[in-house]
């Protein structure tokens, strides 16, 4: 072949290359496994709202294909009734449709969110995601936005002691912790919300000092009205190792997954949580979870929880004039109410034992008929101290707990309460008839009051946390 010819074979195959490959890069991928990238997964909106409140962050789309790729759409999933708004390439629309990007390029989309934080409606967290739609897939960013005026904290260690008013809530992020030897204290009226990944750690001491008008409230931050009510909202209140001297004054825990609990003892002669005059309601797996600690509770009502108490490996406990009771709602009532023990399983799955001191003083362990035999359950395995005693209680079981010491108890009376309505939640613990068996039959104690203030002086107390007046 000439050396001419060669050459033109070789140059009309290099253009052909160049067309070829300039062809392809213009031409649009339809396979189902193109594939797009973005920058960011979630994005979150820190700020702390004060006033009507409009911020933009963005991310990038990223056609990591070598040839250009047709996005059939990208839109926000809440429409034009989403707190979020998208921009691309200057168009403002919830919605865009067949958006070309070209071949290992990408683009920017803009998104803002505006929210008027003093709709004490909203939820404390506004979410949506927009989708992105090609070839038969879609990927999701997800959006997480403020709704509400409130002090945001997010994974925050308190480390000095410091002390919450009420003139905003408080909403929880990843999680809080209180120092070893910090206290936080919460006035009167003190809200907090915790997301559905933020514990209550406390390492140090935590008080609650709410009043009957103006009660310190825990729950989860979804108060809108599909998750308002829903159990397992937040993970709860944890009493470590080292925590002492925690006291819980009017104070709700509602909607956790476990709302209190205490492990290891105090350190001194004060238990490690004292509640006064307290609501735990609705949680998951349990109201009040103890692992060889100790706990004193007065006055207060543990409703509607998978395990409404438990105490595992022994520890020191005092219920007075406490109602706890349970009905299946969203959680099925399965486990007694009561449940002690002087004994737990250890990491190595051996059985380990500790002695055991409780007191069950004027209570209610009451639950749905026909669903658990005994309410009230006591369980022994160590050869140390156990002293478990029922003096002046109301419950519902099939023969009296044992190994204890029972004196003076009523079994398997119905307490009448005032209204249970399973079907509708409605669960008011209050004694409403003046003949039932817990009226004016408790012991005398030093609490002079019930969880609504009133007085118990008037003859002997009422069994239960609420006095019949």
């Amino acid at each position: 072949m000439k050396p001419f010819a060669s050459f033109y074979l070789f140059t009309l195959s290099f253009l052909l290359l160049i067309t070829a490959s300039s062809c392809r890069k213009d031409s649009f991928i339809t396979s189902p496994d193109a594939t797009i990238s973005t920058s960011e997964n979630i994005l979150k909106y820190d700020t702390v709202f004060t006033s009507i409140g409009s911020v933009t962050q963005s991310f990038k789309i990223r056609n990591s294909n070598d040839q250009k790729l047709l996005l059939s759409s990208v839109k926000v999933m809440g429409g034009t009734a989403s707190a979020f708004k998208i921009n691309i390439n200057g168009v403002a629309a919830q919605e865009q449709s067949n958006i070309e990007l070209a071949a290992n390029d990408s683009m920017y989309v803009f998104v803002s969110v505006q929210i008027n934080p003093n709709l004490s409606d909203l939820p404390f967290i506004v979410k949506d995601s927009i989708q992105i739609s090609f070839n038969g897939n879609t990927n999701y960013v997800q959006l997480e936005a403020f709704g509400q005026n409130a002090n945001f904290l997010r994974n925050r260690i308190i480390s000095t002691n410091t002390t919450w008013n009420n003139r905003l809530p408080y909403v929880i992020l990843d999680r809080l912790r209180i120092d070893a030897n910090v206290t936080l204290t919460l006035e009167a009226g003190c809200r907090i919300y915790c997301h559905a990944d933020a514990p209550i750690l406390v390492d140090g001491t935590l008080v609650a000092n709410g009043t009957k008008d103006q009660p310190v409230v825990f729950r989860g931050d979804r108060v809108d009205e599909d998750y308002k009510d829903l159990p397992a909202a937040w993970p709860g209140i944890y009493f470590r190792e080292t925590s002492n001297n925690n006291l819980l004054t009017y104070t709700q825990v509602l909607n956790a997954y476990q709302a209190i609990v205490a492990e290891n003892p105090s350190g001194n002669s004060i238990p490690k949580v004292t509640l006064h005059q307290c609501i735990i309601d609705n949680a998951y797996d349990a109201g009040l979870l103890c692992v060889n600690s100790s706990l004193y509770a007065d006055n207060s009502l543990i409703s509607n929880c998978g395990n409404n108490v438990n105490f595992l490996l022994g520890g020191n406990y005092k219920l007075t004039n406490c109602t706890v009771a349970s009905y299946s709602t969203f959680i099925s009532h399965k486990n007694p109410v009561l449940s002690a023990s002087d004994y737990a399983l250890n990491s190595s799955g051996s059985v380990e034992t500790k002695s055991l001191d409780a007191l069950f003083e004027n209570c209610i362990f009451w639950g749905e008929e026909g669903l658990v035999e005994n309410e009230v359950q006591v369980a022994k395995q160590g050869a140390g101290p156990f002293n478990v005693t029922f003096s002046k209680c109301l419950y519902r079981a099939s023969t009296d707990p044992s190994p204890a010491t029972v004196t003076d108890c009523i079994r398997n009376q119905n307490p009448v309460f005032d209204s249970v309505n399973v079907t509708k939640r409605i669960f008011d613990f209050h004694i409403s008839d003046p003949t039932a068996p817990g009226h004016d039959y408790g012991n005398g104690t030093v609490f002079t009051e019930d969880l609504d203030g009133r007085s118990r002086s008037n003859g002997l107390p009422d069994l239960g946390c609420y006095e019949k007046q």
